[in-house]
């Protein structure tokens, strides 16, 4: 019985066997992990990549449709309302003299319903952007936008309207 519980080298412990093999074990784990972080890592951004750009390729392929480009209406048949919004008495009957200069319809001349406005504006009525692009261009305004702070009834039936700013 002696000779089955003592180790005939003397030592104990497990044999160097296997402990070569749990460590190998335990490396392979290893590599497998940070293999599956590179992969989360680079090829995350890089499918990312590829498909903003497969997008790209795509889209830039399709022609866009052509619309039909809507004439501009004769300057002669755009009405113009004039509001002042800058405070000073005469600015928008000025104004309205310089427009009718161009050969526009005045609509109204009369006061913003607020003012404060820093710079003159020329606003238009959805479908009439080229109308107030031209007008913006002949009369040197550089900011046009859609009726923005005005309501449709403020412009008096007319399709465009030009705020006299500071």
């Amino acid at each position: 019985m002696e000779h089955i519980l003592s180790n005939p080298s003397g030592r104990s412990g497990h044999s160097w066997r296997t402990i070569a093999v749990v460590v190998a074990g335990i490396a392979t784990l290893e590599l497998l992990g940070l293999v599956a972080v590179g992969v989360a890592l680079v090829a995350k951004p890089v499918m990312h990549r590829a498909r903003k750009e497969a997008a790209a390729t795509t889209s830039a392929s399709k022609k866009p449709a052509k619309v039909a480009a809507r004439p501009l209406m004769p300057r002669g048949s755009i009405s113009v309302t004039i509001l002042n919004g800058n405070g000073v008495a005469g600015a928008a009957a000025t104004e309205a003299s310089r427009v009718r200069a161009r050969g526009y319809l005045i609509g109204e001349v009369g006061n913003a319903p607020r003012g404060g406005y820093g710079r003159s504006v020329v606003m238009y009525r959805a479908g009439r952007r080229g109308e107030a692009l031209r007008l913006g261009r002949d009369l040197r305004i550089r900011l046009v936008t859609p009726l923005d702070g005005l309501r449709p009834r403020n412009l008096l039936g007319a399709q465009l309207a030009v705020v006299v700013g500071g």
